[in-house]
């Protein structure tokens, strides 16, 4: 389970008041990363998978996502 600590918060405010949708891709990689950061897909050209996660995690992509820490 991901969870974000305070430098990650930071980050992800300051880039969500420039491309909101950047953010929550941002937040969605952080949360598929394994313990040392790596994010695995099964196809070497994973866009269309990113595509389907950005889809099924987050209702609106350009809404802000972390809990407790709404604008």
């Amino acid at each position: 389970m991901f969870t974000p600590n305070r430098q990650f918060r930071r980050a992800y405010r300051r880039l969500f008041r420039k491309d909101p949708a950047g953010a929550n891709l941002l937040l969605l990689l952080a949360e598929l990363a394994d313990e040392r950061g790596e994010v695995r897909f099964k196809t070497p050209f994973p866009e269309s998978e990113i595509q389907k996660l950005m889809a099924t995690r987050f209702d609106d992509p350009g809404a802000y996502q972390l809990e407790g820490l709404r604008k």
